[in-house]
């Protein structure tokens, strides 16, 4: 097991992210010097702090990483729009990020002899035919639907992963992230919690898709950010899935941001697009048995967290682990 810390150079494609940027922030906690690498398509500058021991460098990894010539100690691919709007705008940036960009930094990792952390997504297990998902299980996606540039890539990510540890020693690591939700999700990227906060918060109506039977489970990304930690130091190579067993009904989930925000609006029904997944709920018992993970937020705080985010959007907060009476600590493995 290595711990990271003090003295440490750790590479986070994707860093102005959701997760990335909380990694960042994790990281820049426990010590390290860091880079962050993204084109702030979906990213967005404002995620990171000023820090002394941060960079950040603007760049499209499908194009290389221009981060010199210093050694990483780790290198955590985590570039990619990981939204269902971005499904429908962003397919060929999808496909090539998940997959040149993906190449480019398993190139890296070998080069510096770091170790690597790939985000996948429980996306890879499609519209699920065994419930809950264990890592074992090989999934049911359809190659070619709406959602297929996102779970297509993110199987091809995890094969060329697979490879480098395989036939290249690369020291190497997969995460399947189920439904992470928090500070600095964008309003607009079409993802549940979101987009039912701001309707809610907007007064609007809330629009479930289908009857809203089903299912998400909510992880908030404090937690992903310390299973994540977890699984890098650990030295386990998985695939290894994070997430929480909060298994809600969309219909629930609209229902419980209506009582949090207090709002008065109704709720609409629409069509459900095509190969949305009816069940969805990680097998955590890989995470337990090797990285001693169990989630801590439950989603009623999770959720008063990010509304308060959003309720504040006009002069942002860069919400993090202390929103929650966390701290560094709880992203250090001991």
């Amino acid at each position: 097991m290595t711990t990271y810390g003090t003295g440490n150079r750790i590479l986070v494609t994707g860093g102005a992210g959701l997760v990335g940027s909380h990694l960042v922030d994790a990281f820049l906690a426990k010590g390290c010097d860091v880079t962050a690498v993204d084109n702030f398509v979906t990213g967005s500058r404002d995620n990171l702090a000023e820090h002394p021991n941060l960079t950040v460098v603007e760049a499209d990894v499908t194009e290389g990483l221009p981060v010199g010539d210093a050694p990483f100690d780790a290198v955590l691919h985590f570039a990619c729009p990981a939204s269902p709007v971005d499904f429908a705008t962003l397919p060929v940036e999808i496909l090539r990020v998940d997959s040149i960009g993906t190449l480019h930094a398993l190139d890296r990792a070998l080069a510096d002899g770091a170790r690597f952390l790939m985000a996948s997504t429980s996306e890879v297990y499609g519209d699920p035919l065994v419930h809950p998902q264990p890592e074992s299980y090989w999934g049911n996606v359809n190659p070619i639907g709406i959602r297929s540039c996102y779970d297509e890539a993110k199987r091809f990510s995890e094969a060329a992963v697979a490879a480098y540890h395989r036939h290249k020693g690369l020291d190497a690591s997969i995460v399947r992230i189920f439904n992470t939700y928090g500070p600095r999700m964008r309003p607009d990227d079409g993802r549940v919690v979101p987009s039912f906060i701001s309707q809610a918060l907007a007064g609007e109506p809330l629009t479930i898709h289908g009857d809203g039977s089903q299912t998400r489970s909510l992880c908030y990304v404090d937690d992903l950010v310390r299973g994540l930690v977890l699984l890098l130091e650990s030295g386990e190579y998985g695939p290894v899935n994070l997430g929480t067993e909060y298994e809600l009904t969309v219909a629930e989930m609209a229902e419980v941001i209506l009582r949090l925000t207090g709002s008065k609006s109704t709720i609409e029904y629409t069509d459900r697009p095509s190969d949305d997944p009816e069940r969805r709920r990680p097998d955590l018992t890989a995470a337990r048995e090797l990285l001693g993970y169990e989630p801590q937020v439950h989603y009623e705080a999770g959720l008063k967290t990010t509304i308060d985010y959003f309720a504040t959007a006009s002069s942002p907060g860069r919400g993090t682990a202390a929103d929650l009476g966390l701290d560094a600590t709880d992203f250090t493995v001991s």
